[in-house]
């Protein structure tokens, strides 16, 4: 599916890009109205979110915020996977993220955002009509699809934290692994 403003571009947000706080928070404003895509997880996937933020040391009452936090602003995000789905899903090589493909189907996602690349093979996914698409690509067509929508959306993010435009950018560069998303907002974009 191509992105456009005009559709409803649905993803499948993985354990691992709703972890690092600067680029959750991003996303599920990229989620709020305005919104610029639709968000899916499964319980499994916030699940996994509790477990990763536990070993990093945030206390279950922080934990159980964020997670709740979370379903109360998207409640319609949730998926509900059946069991049996995750276990036919063998063309994904690791059986611990079969259910993210599971969760994508029965959401009917566009795209998996993932930092996971190779358990996500594109040949499977195809099968599927879903893509793969990293955060740093994911923000970049967000930002050219609408530019100033994604430039509020940082700017009300970096109020929240008492940070400028400028510190998002930055996490974005050195933690997140969004360096094409941090030149376009510094206006750096090359063109190819």
């Amino acid at each position: 599916m191509i992105l456009t403003p005009d559709n409803e571009y649905t993803v499948l947000l993985d354990a691992c890009v709703l972890v690092p706080m600067p680029l959750c928070e991003t996303l599920l404003r990229l989620a709020e109205e305005p919104a610029l895509y639709r968000p899916l997880w499964s319980d499994r996937i916030l699940q996994e979110v509790g477990t990763a933020l536990g070993r990093m040391k945030y206390s279950p009452e922080q934990v159980n915020r964020r997670l709740e936090a979370m379903r109360n602003t998207f409640p319609e995000a949730l998926v509900v996977i059946p069991t049996d789905l995750p276990d036919a899903l063998d063309c994904i090589p690791d059986p611990n993220d079969r259910h993210v493909l599971a969760a994508a189907i029965r959401g009917k996602a566009d795209a998996i955002l993932t930092l996971n690349q190779r358990d996500f093979p594109p040949e499977c996914l195809a099968q599927y009509d879903i893509d793969r698409m990293s955060p740093d690509v994911f923000l970049v067509h967000q930002y050219h699809l609408n530019p100033s929508a994604v430039l509020d959306k940082i700017d009300a993010q970096a109020a929240a934290i008492r940070e400028t435009r400028e510190t998002i950018i930055e996490r974005f560069r050195e933690r997140l692994q969004a360096t094409s998303f941090a030149d376009i907002l510094e206006g750096k974009e090359t063109t190819s």
